[in-house]
């Protein structure tokens, strides 16, 4: 079994890779405000059909802001609780979440044993 490593080498190793998501959510979320943007009845030159293309483009470009804003508030709390001393302590029974699950999510706030529990 190895040793759980210690809050700073988790900070380490996760606080960039952390970063880094919050940054790629910005400059995503930045690059596609324009496919969020109202669309406009100018039915001159755009046909009632084309201009439901646009509105189910628009909604499904608001969709993917949300679900982006969840990921932003998870990567957030996960910077917070590096802060904090808690990264990496699953927040239900206070055992290591484990660096496997880390490296796939680095917001994971519990352990696999909590997640499951959770789910029945």
């Amino acid at each position: 079994m190895t040793a759980e490593p210690i809050d700073a080498e988790l900070a380490a190793r996760y606080r960039p890779r952390i970063e880094a998501e919050l940054a790629e959510l910005d400059a995503a979320s930045e690059a596609t405000s324009g496919d969020r943007a109202p669309v406009t009845l100018d039915q001159q030159s755009v046909g009632r059909l084309s201009r439901m293309d646009a509105l189910q483009g628009q909604a499904m470009a608001a969709a993917l802001e949300a679900r982006r804003g969840q990921r932003r508030l998870a990567l957030e709390a996960a910077l917070r609780r590096i802060g904090e001393g808690e990264f990496g302590w699953c927040a239900r029974c206070g055992d290591f979440i484990g660096e496997g699950r880390l490296d796939i999510d680095p917001a994971a706030m519990t352990c696999v044993v909590c997640a499951g529990e959770a789910r029945q």
